[in-house]
C-alpha cells in the first residue's frame, strides 16, 4: 500500500482539497524558533497572507511523538520537523504525502543528501539539519605519548595502534567510544561501516550487514575497546566529548559542533577525516539528516510542501546552517561554503567525508533497528559475543523490521 497524496485524492473523488486561506501549522522542535527562520517565515506570511504559518515550538524528547501522535489521530500538523529515518515509516502508515524533487533540485545537494529522504524512488522529506563527523585528536597527548602531533591516524590500524601507544605511555585512553543504549551508538558504529564501504540495507530492501566490511568495522571496535575509556556502554557521544574537551582521551569522533567548542580553548587540537578501513574507497561518515514532513490531511498539504522548499531553499538554508550555536554541516556546495573553507581550515573534513558517505538506514521499525543494532555493538564491547556471532544475529534480527 503506498501513501496517500494529494493527486490521489482528486483521482479518487474525494473532498480533501486544499483549503483556500487556511494556516500552515508547523511542529518546530527545540526550546525556541531560529532566528533566521523567523525572519523568512515573515517574509513567506507577507507573501502567502492566506497561507500562514503556524509554528508550535515542542521540545526535543517530545517533538517527533506529538507530530506522530496528532497525525494518527487524525488531526496531523500540517509539517513537522522529523528525524529523516521516520520517513519510510510513516510513508508506509499513509501519515505523510510525496515532496519530489526535480533533477535539478537533487543535483543541487552534496552527493547521497537526497538519498537520506529517498524510499521507494521517491522524495518522503526535505532535507533541513544535516551533520557528519571527522576525527579530532589532542595534539598533547600525542606528543606526550611519543607521536608525532602533526599526524593524525589516516586508517584503523593506524588508530588502533595510536590509541595503544597513548593509552600504554601516558594511561589516558586513546579513543573515545560510546555505547550507551542511545540512538547515537548506533551512528557512532555507522561511521565505521561507512569508511570501509559497508552498508546496513540495499536499494532492494535486502539486509547486507553481514558483510566482510561491516564484520572488519565490527573487529575494529572490539581491538580499540581496551584503549578506550573504561566502561564505553556509560556513555553516548556528548558524553563523550565532554571528556575529550576535558583532555582526557585522545581521539574522538565528533561533529563539527566540537570544533565551535575547541576554538575558544588552549587546547591544541586537531580534526582531520575519519580513518579509513581496508575496503574504503575514499574519505567517508555516516550522513545524517532532519527533515520536514508534509503530513496527508491537513488540507494544506500543496501549500505545506511549497514552504518546505522555501524555508529550505539554498540562500535561506545556509544562512540557517551557518548559525554558529548549531554545529550543522551545510548541505548544499556552494561559494559560501568554498570560502567557509578557505577562511576556517576545520571545515574541510566535514566536508570531504561527503561524497565517500552513506544515509542513515530506512527501516519500517526505526527503534526496532537502532535497538537490533546497539546490542550488536555493546555485545562485543563487553566481550560478551565475538564480532561474528554478533554480526550475523543482528543481520538476521534486522530481517523484522526492514
Amino acid at each position: 500500500m503506498f501513501p496517500k497524496t494529494l493527486i490521489g485524492f482528486l483521482l479518487a473523488g474525494t473532498t480533501a482539497l486544499p483549503a483556500l486561506g487556511e494556516e500552515i501549522s508547523w511542529i518546530y522542535c527545540g526550546d525556541r524558533i531560529d532566528p533566521v527562520h523567523e525572519k523568512y517565515i515573515g517574509e513567506w506570511d507577507a507573501a502567502n497572507p492566506d497561507y500562514p504559518i503556524a509554528v508550535e515550538v515542542v521540545g526535543w524528547a517530545q517533538c517527533q511523538d506529538k507530530a506522530t501522535t496528532l497525525a494518527a489521530a487524525g488531526s496531523p500538523a500540517a509539517l513537522a520537523y522529523v528525524g529523516s529515518r521516520t520517513l519510510k515509516e510513516f510513508a508506509l502508515s499513509e501519515l505523510i504525502v510525496p515532496v519530489p524533487m526535480t533533477e535539478e533540485e537533487k543535483a543541487a545537494y552534496f552527493p547521497h543528501v537526497v538519498d537520506t529522504v529517498t524510499f521507494d524512488d521517491t522524495q518522503w522529506g526535505v532535507p533541513i539539519a544535516f551533520s557528519t563527523k571527522a576525527l579530532y585528536w589532542n595534539k598533547d597527548l600525542f606528543a606526550k605519548a611519543g607521536l608525532d602531533p602533526e599526524t593524525p591516524p589516516k586508517t584503523w590500524a593506524e588508530e588502533i595502534e595510536f590509541a595503544k601507544v597513548i593509552t600504554d605511555k601516558t594511561g589516558v585512553p586513546g579513543y573515545g567510544l560510546s555505547a550507551k543504549s542511545f540512538d547515537n551508538t548506533m551512528h557512532q558504529f555507522l561511521h565505521w561501516v561507512y569508511t570501509n564501504n559497508g552498508k546496513v540495507i540495499d536499494a532492494e530492501d535486502n539486509i547486507v550487514l553481514d558483510s566482510p566490511e561491516t564484520l572488519a568495522a565490527l573487529q575494529a571496535y572490539k581491538d580499540i575497546t581496551p584503549y578506550s575509556v573504561e566502561g564505553a556502554t556509560a556513555y553516548e557521544q556528548n558524553e563523550m566529548r565532554a571528556i575529550f574537551l576535558d583532555s582526557k582521551v585522545a581521539m574522538l569522533q565528533a561533529s563539527v559542533g566540537a570544533a565551535m567548542l575547541l576554538k575558544d580553548t588552549e587546547m591544541n587540537w586537531g580534526v582531520t577525516t575519519l580513518p579509513l578501513g581496508p575496503s574504503a574507497d575514499g574519505p567517508g561518515t555516516l550522513l545524517i539528516t532532519d527533515s520536514l514532513a508534509v503530513f496527508a490531511d491537513s488540507g494544506v498539504e500543496e501549500k505545506a510542501a511549497e514552504f518546505a522548499k522555501f524555508i529550505t531553499s539554498p540562500e535561506i538554508q545556509i544562512e540557517y546552517e551557518l548559525s554558529p550555536d548549531l554545529g550543522l554541516t551545510p548541505t548544499r556546495p556552494s561559494e559560501r561554503v568554498d570560502e567557509l573553507v578557505a577562511e576556517v581550515p576545520y571545515w574541510q573534513p566535514f566536508i570531504e567525508g561527503i561524497a565517500f558517505g552513506g544515509p542513515e538506514p530506512l527501516f519500517t521499525d526505526y527503534k526496532g533497528l537502532q535497538n537490533v543494532m546497539i546490542d550488536m555493538v555493546q555485545s562485543v564491547v563487553t566481550g560478551s559475543a565475538e564480532p561474528q556471532a554478533a554480526l550475523t544475529k543482528a543481520a538476521e534480527a534486522l530481517e523484522e523490521y526492514k
